[in-house]
């Protein structure tokens, strides 16, 4: 800024000042000083001066040129046509002296792109998950329940009509005992292996209990997928997004084409095997053991042989069905 000054400290020109509406209009001689105009009369006496930074142009682009003081239109500077270099100097330092402003705009807006960036983050990163965690931790079991009878409704169309032969029945009320499930259903198709719904019931395929000759087996299918799922709510509403928390917290119910296409998500997909050690706990606590379920993944063995060595059973503790029990089990299909 002072090069430029120093540039048009000679520099002198022409102009028709007035001090306000009301007053008449002056010659006078206007030239450049330490950072002002300074307004002279004809014998070079001092009128005015006007800081520079506060000059204001009342026509861009026109001439002769008006300037005036910022906040006071009243006053006014006119010079004409044949003053252009003074009129170029002026607005060279006007604009060299607003570059060197700072801009209260730009970091409001700055301020305020940052908030809406935090904003969007938040919106995006966090308050899907938050809002699912504060539901789940609301939910009453009441209306877990009520979503678990909802649910059940739309898993017939994918996996059939669940087993019920009698005896059946009252070999898998045992197994529910003996694993602390709350309900278990054997369906003939649909689900590859197990499945848990919200509700806490757990889908098994016929398969499960007809093609292994010990029920350690089919309590490890459960175990297995217990451990993999958590809670079956938090997968509903992690899959189905931010709206059917916010449903839930307001309503207490999910819609029911919400419901109908999870179970078919749920029941369809291919199962998830948590990590072997998890799952070795996960078996250590029901007392099962664990080789069976590994033999039945790979006959072989060589793929599960990790779980089959840590095995913390050799004979389960506790049978998980009696021999009667079992081949009532498998036959809770029918031939």
């Amino acid at each position: 800024m002072s090069t430029a000054l120093h540039k048009y400290d000679r520099l002198e020109a022409t102009a028709i000042w007035r001090a306000s509406s009301n007053e008449q209009r002056r010659d006078v001689i206007v030239s450049i000083g330490d950072a002002t105009l300074v307004i002279s009369d004809l014998q070079d006496r001092a009128i005015t001066h006007w800081s520079i930074p506060a000059v204001r142009r009342a026509n861009p682009g026109e001439r002769p040129a008006i300037f005036h003081p910022d906040g006071d239109a009243d006053e006014t500077l006119e010079i004409g046509d044949g003053e252009a270099e003074m009129i170029d100097a002026i607005e060279k330092l006007r604009s060299a002296v607003a570059r060197r402003q700072p801009r209260p705009g730009r970091l409001r807006y700055g301020i305020f792109a940052l908030s809406l960036a935090a904003l969007t983050a938040l919106g995006v990163f966090w308050l899907p998950g938050a809002l699912s965690e504060h539901a789940l931790k609301v939910a009453p079991a009441a209306v877990r329940q009520d979503i678990g009878e909802a649910i059940l409704k739309h898993t017939t169309r994918v996996t059939g009509q669940a087993c019920e032969d009698d005896l059946g029945q009252i070999a898998l009320r045992k197994l529910e005992r003996r694993l602390k499930v709350d309900h278990l259903m054997v369906v003939p198709s649909g689900v590859r292996e197990a499945a848990v719904l919200p509700g806490g019931t757990v889908l098994l395929n016929r398969s499960t209990v007809e093609d292994f000759e010990e029920p350690d087996v089919v309590a490890g299918f459960v175990i297995a997928v217990q451990e993999a799922t958590g809670d079956p709510l938090r997968r509903l509403l992690e899959d189905a997004g931010i709206g059917a928390s916010f449903r839930l917290l307001t309503t207490g119910s999910l819609p029911d084409d919400l419901l109908r296409s999870h179970v078919e998500n749920v029941v369809l997909a291919q199962p998830i095997r948590p990590g072997d050690q998890a799952l070795i706990e996960a078996f250590k606590t029901h007392q099962v053991r664990i080789s069976p379920y590994a033999f039945a993944l790979d006959p072989s063995g060589e793929q599960t042989l990790e779980l089959i060595e840590a095995d913390p059973f050799a004979v389960t503790p506790e049978p998980v069905l009696s021999d009667g029990d079992w081949v009532a089990l498998q036959g809770i299909c029918g031939a």
